[in-house]
């Protein structure tokens, strides 16, 4: 596929180039370099675990895993993340005792990298840049964020070159560092996020009854539960009453979710006169972003 290809060449020339930014960081003697190689380095592994993890994540739902093998994309995040937050430490150490200890820098040799950088990471960019996949759009980003940091590192060169302030090198690199580490941190949030089932940011229980309540021949909506299983794919289980028909009413009550994000529904069909027997139905109407899985309930599958 189109979006494959993409993302494996803008992995070949993450890869090699950040290898080409460790030897070109120490023949400089830049530390801004060797973070940056950091950086891409981590983008290199996390645009390869997507692209390893575009295919597996396709496999469909089996006895094993009945939900699929999306969230292999999320535990690639994970791995990704660390990678990132472990690299930028180690250079943000490194900067600081460059700040107490400077050393020679070769401003010739760092602005040649910078400039075969934003070359680079510019190509990359624009080989990215068209296609409608979450990864594509992901790995994308990745390569606008290098562009813009190789031209900070192109301008820190170009100061030092001309002005010998040669202490702008570790406080690029720890800017740089610090903006990783800020990025880092906010990904696995909203990895955690994820693993601990919390709403979607963009959908939460009170959208679905919401939305739901619109809904015609919908008289009720409780129960309600929204997760997410990669940040992407959203699922929702609910309780609706109602007196129509359930082929009708699921058919509106499909529409009607996939209007909002959620593409994977389960519901249960309950009649106006009919009691809910589920004890944390009273529980989840007064607090809407409570939605734990309730597994010993039996519900209908939406198809």
């Amino acid at each position: 596929m189109k979006t494959e290809r993409n993302i494996l060449i803008a992995f070949i020339l993450n890869i090699s180039f950040s290898i080409f930014e460790f030897i070109g960081g120490i023949f400089t003697g830049s530390v801004a370099i060797l973070s940056d190689a950091v950086h891409d380095l981590g983008d290199a592994l996390s645009i390869g675990i997507s692209y390893g993890l575009e295919k597996k994540s396709k496999r469909k739902p089996d006895d094993i895993y009945t939900y699929g093998y999306v969230r292999y994309s999320v535990i690639g995040g994970v791995i990704t993340t660390i990678i990132l937050i472990v690299g930028s430490i180690i250079v943000g150490y490194n900067a600081i005792l460059r700040l107490f200890d400077p050393v020679t820098i070769n401003y010739n040799g760092m602005i040649v990298m910078a400039i075969i950088g934003v070359i680079v990471n510019s190509v990359a960019a624009i080989v990215t840049h068209e296609g409608s996949s979450i990864n594509q759009r992901a790995v994308n980003l990745h390569m606008l964020e290098d562009v813009l940091g190789w031209v900070v590192v192109l301008i820190g060169a170009v100061v030092m070159r001309f002005t010998d302030f040669s202490v702008i090198d570790p406080i690029l690199s720890l800017m740089v560092s610090a903006f990783i580490l800020f990025n880092a941190f906010r990904n696995l949030r909203a990895v955690l996020d994820i693993f601990l089932e919390k709403s979607p940011h963009d959908t939460s229980s009170r959208d679905v009854k919401a939305k739901l309540l619109e809904v015609e021949g919908v008289e009720d909506v409780h129960h309600i539960h929204v997760w997410t299983m990669d940040g992407q794919n959203h699922y929702a289980t609910m309780h609706v009453v109602t007196n129509e028909t359930n082929e009708v009413i699921k058919h509106k009550v499909r529409e009607a979710l996939a209007s909002i994000g959620i593409g994977h529904s389960t519901i249960e069909i309950e009649r106006i006169d009919e009691t809910c027997l589920c004890c944390d139905c009273e529980a989840i109407e007064l607090d809407p972003h409570m939605h734990s899985h309730a597994h010993g309930h039996s519900h209908a599958h939406v198809h």
